[in-house]
């Protein structure tokens, strides 16, 4: 068989750090991984070509082109800070108008393109496919590797960040008297005061899948957090789990799922760590049930508190935006949950998109949003109101308001209930990338994601400030 030669990447492409412009090297393979940052399938791919990277370091590299679904992933440091985010540590160039994508006639994301060292293409993957085909390529050229090779390529891990007290925060949860922070980038949970003092941390920092006492547990890029009296619910994205920390104790323990993405399957959960995930995001409790955004999987499930048994309320998988009854719905990367009564609000963030879940027969209406493809800055009546990849919500319990991150816009969005409109109330200073909101007692509070920050808004004077975390 005639093996084709992949183009050239374009002079078009901006490599966000200084990677050199080459698609083949000699003696060595080379993964060209087509992505979207923002997109949950794109992020496990990365993760796995990183990890068959770490297996072959010295055959394979891998380059990472990333094309904007949003206006707001064409600027670099969003795209920079959303990789870092995930943990992805590769060389990115950002494809600005599609024009790699098109000169090798990419049809969705993730894509990759194995070239060997002549330029010529050896493989595609394409979507969720298993990467097991991949890795028995790359085993068998490595087998067949000559001794004169070129020098190993650039280096492709990046500098690391200046440190912070946070990075990344994203979920949040608040009590009368304390304020909970996923601290994404730093792989633990915080249990703070409300004046930012640090009272416990759970998990040891170092990504991991381990249960235990809050110093010896550890979790991989925890983003949402659900607060039931005494017990706080986490959705370990990164360990595709979920995670329950007894406050009393400090006790870490898994209520579902082994550290492995796959697909969920319905049925009672006699075992933890014999069910698999795939990327929870967020969680809320109602009527006894937990219930889960499954961003990798589009569908939201519940997980009961009682029998502990794993249901799907309502999608069909696939990645649009479209009402209906159970799996007749369709969701588009759901991330974030807020619930009261019978009613579960969702954000889909790749939907650009506010929907409702009714719990009763399990029917899906969308409030704001009209597909994955639109999207914008526009407030007024909900038909024609816009958000661009809102990361999160939050149910206001003072007022008939649900608080929107707007995190492509990086805005604040309030969304008046029962008809109402959308708005965008005025803020006294930006936000950076905000993908975590928690409300009380007259008070919202804001993961200020990609300012590494928490912030603190008076909803009835309109004052925001800086919410010092720290020991």
């Amino acid at each position: 068989m005639t093996l084709s030669l992949a183009p050239l990447l374009p002079d078009s492409l901006e490599w966000l750090d200084g990677v050199p412009r080459v698609t083949a090297q000699r003696g060595w393979l080379t993964a060209i991984a087509f992505v979207n940052a923002g997109s949950a399938w794109s992020q496990q791919r990365l993760l796995d070509l990183q990890a068959l990277r770490a297996r072959h370091p010295q055959c394979l590299r891998v380059l990472v082109v990333h094309v904007p679904r949003f206006d707001h992933e064409r600027a670099p440091a969003r795209v920079r800070a959303q990789f870092e985010r995930e943990g992805v540590r590769l060389p990115v160039a950002v494809d600005r108008d599609w024009v790699a994508w098109q000169h090798y006639g990419i049809a969705a994301w993730p894509t990759i393109v194995l070239v060997d060292g002549e330029g010529r293409e050896q493989a595609r993957l394409v979507g969720d496919e298993p990467i097991t085909p991949l890795d028995a390529k790359v085993q068998a050229y490595e087998a067949e590797l000559l001794p004169d090779i070129d020098p190993e390529p650039e280096p492709d891990v990046r500098a690391q960040a200046p440190a912070t007290p946070l990075r990344y925060p994203v979920g949040l949860a608040v009590a009368p008297q304390r304020l909970y922070v996923a601290d994404s980038g730093h792989h633990r949970v915080l249990e703070c005061a409300h004046d930012g003092r640090i009272l416990r941390q759970f998990g040891s920092g170092a990504p991991a899948f381990v249960d235990g006492s809050a110093e010896q547990a550890a979790f991989c890029r925890p983003h949402g957090l659900c607060l039931l009296r005494d017990v706080l619910y986490v959705a370990d994205t990164g360990n595709h789990a979920i995670r329950r920390i007894n406050l009393r104790s400090g006790e870490v323990d898994t209520l579902c799922g082994n550290g492995k993405v796959g697909r969920p399957q319905e049925g009672p959960v006699e075992d933890p760590r014999m069910r698999k995930l795939d990327s929870p995001r967020a969680l809320a409790v109602l009527q006894d049930q937990l219930f889960i955004a499954m961003a990798g999987d589009n569908r939201i499930w519940s997980l009961g508190l009682g029998r502990h048994e794993l249901a799907c309320r309502a999608g069909s998988g696939e990645l649009t935006v479209r009402d209906g009854s159970g799996a007749m719905a369709a969701f588009a990367q759901p991330v974030a949950l807020a619930g009261v009564q019978q009613t579960l609000y969702v954000c889909d963030a790749a939907g650009s998109a506010i929907r409702a879940l009714h719990l009763r027969d399990n029917t899906v209406q969308t409030l704001v949003g009209q597909g994955p493809w639109q999207f914008g800055d526009a407030d007024g009546p909900r038909q024609a109101a816009l958000l661009q990849e809102p990361q999160a919500i939050a149910l206001d319990p003072d007022a008939p308001v649900l608080w929107i991150a707007d995190c492509g816009n990086q805005r604040l969005r309030s969304l008046r209930l029962g008809g109402g409109e959308l708005a965008t109330p005025p803020l006294s200073r930006p936000l950076q990338g905000p993908a975590g909101l928690a409300a009380g007692n007259g008070v919202l509070w804001i993961a200020d994601t990609e300012g590494h920050a928490v912030l603190c808004l008076d909803t009835g004077t309109g004052e925001l400030r800086e919410v010092p975390v720290g020991e």
